[in-house]
């Protein structure tokens, strides 16, 4: 879930992003769009959010449980279902534990890596991608700062679940340094990740 509020560029909307489809359909309503794949909600823009919210002024706010309920009271007076998005971190700190060659591409190496609940498959192009590296991972369900949507994806035919990050993919000043953005050992494996 990525929550979004910037009033000065954008006016007064809070947008709200469950996930990402190649094909939305949009409903609007009074002071609210519901953005749609199918059936399921992906995505509000709800108009005047200073009216129903007590927003930070941080563009990119962290979604927790009373926003998330605040959200669905305001869905409920206009005989919306609620949303019930997975609030669980998805940029992680993760350890790098094996790396081998890709079967099928020069460029790409295939890596497991430990992101503390489950070990992780993910196919990496980064030049300087090794085992031992602690690195941060966009987890399935991730939405980069640039709009990007991390879904599980086939890379020349291996499975690859997530993505290990640059600094400049994460919006990071960039040190000049070509490939992922390995973190000193003082990070934490699980450790949430702050993205702006």
């Amino acid at each position: 879930m990525k929550l979004t509020y910037n009033h000065k560029h954008v006016g007064d909307v809070l947008l709200v992003t469950l996930r990402k489809t190649e094909t939305p359909s949009y409903e609007h309503h009074e002071g609210l769009t519901v953005i749609k794949d199918g059936d399921e909600i992906i995505g509000l823009n709800i108009f005047d959010a200073s009216r129903s919210f007590s927003l930070p002024d941080a563009v990119n706010i962290e979604p927790d449980e009373t926003i998330v309920g605040e959200i669905n009271n305001l869905l409920e007076t206009k005989g919306i279902n609620p949303i019930d998005p997975d609030m669980s971190p998805k940029f992680v700190v993760g350890k790098v534990l094996e790396k081998s060659k890709h079967p099928d591409a020069d460029k790409l190496n295939v890596c497991k890596v430990d992101v503390g609940d489950e070990e992780l498959q993910i196919v990496c192009g980064a030049p300087n991608v090794d085992s031992g590296q602690h690195v941060v991972v966009a987890k399935v369900g991730a939405i980069m700062p640039d709009g990007l949507y991390i879904r599980p994806s086939t890379l020349r035919g291996v499975d690859s679940k997530g993505m290990i990050c640059s600094k400049k993919e994460l919006n990071l000043p960039d040190d000049g340094i070509k490939g992922i953005y390995v973190l000193d050992d003082s990070y934490e494996v699980a450790q949430p990740f702050e993205v702006k």
